[in-house]
């Protein structure tokens, strides 16, 4: 696994300089900033925990980084060479082994579907570490695939224009959660991580196939298979009108 980079190739230069364009368009990062990385263990966050480590060497301040890996409990032995890559990456790590994916699929859950309430709980534990660690931000590795995934989800099931913002405030402004990866493709994002040899793994849940997120993405790459040209269209869209829509909220 390489993870010093003296010739990093065209897929990781772009994810680094995206992250960053969008970084510091959004006020993303500031001095001082102590940033939570969510990693799930998936492509998207693993390729989003070199990213972060890269910004943060660039950048002309200080910034402290921490990976955030809450295993759901289906595999409490799968996210090992997270230990591993964080380690060789000079990188402090919190990874706990929850209850969250049984929970959510057990008479607990009545009212909620599995995704959601699995979800759910792991979005309150992360703050619950923010808060605990004395973080600033948390990062999450939503791309532009999410994105327009996200809009249309809404659009579908909710009946409301809605996306996934760059940038948002909580608890009176004491946390941030910031979207490096959401102006990259999930094209670039699948490239870097295997030119980096990241030790990505598959997530166990039995859900995993058949959620509605993922119905969603398969009809948009299907919608797009035969008409690349109304992908960029519809991406490029989504990510003008999400970061005016950002812009206007603060």
């Amino acid at each position: 696994m390489r993870q010093q980079d003296k010739n990093p190739t065209y897929a990781q230069k772009f994810c680094i300089a995206k992250a960053g364009k969008l970084l510091m368009h959004t006020g993303g990062l500031v001095p001082g900033a102590r940033v939570g990385v969510a990693v799930s263990g998936g492509v998207d966050s693993m390729v989003l925990v070199r990213v972060m480590r890269a910004r943060q060497r660039i950048v002309p301040f200080a910034t402290e980084l921490m990976a955030l890996h809450l295993n759901p409990g289906f595999d409490p032995a799968n996210h090992a060479p997270l230990a591993g890559l964080c380690e060789a990456l000079g990188i402090a790590a919190h990874i706990e082994v929850t209850d969250h994916g049984p929970r959510a699929h057990s008479p607990e859950n009545r009212k909620n579907s599995p995704c959601f309430y699995c979800a759910w709980l792991r979005r309150k534990r992360l703050f619950e570490l923010c808060r605990h660690y004395r973080l600033t931000h948390l990062a999450f590795g939503h791309n532009a695939d999410d994105l327009a995934a996200t809009f249309f989800m809404n659009l579908f099931q909710g009946g409301r224009v809605d996306g996934m913002s760059a940038r948002e405030s909580f608890f009176s402004g004491r946390l941030t959660v910031i979207r490096p990866m959401l102006l990259v493709d999930k094209r670039q994002i699948l490239r870097a991580s295997r030119e980096w040899e990241l030790p990505v793994w598959e997530n166990p849940c039995p859900h995993s196939k058949r959620s509605k997120r993922l119905e969603i993405a398969t009809w948009l790459t299907e919608r797009f298979a035969s008409d690349k040209k109304s992908r960029t269209n519809v991406v490029n869209a989504l990510r003008r009108w999400q970061l005016d829509k950002d812009a206007a909220d603060r």
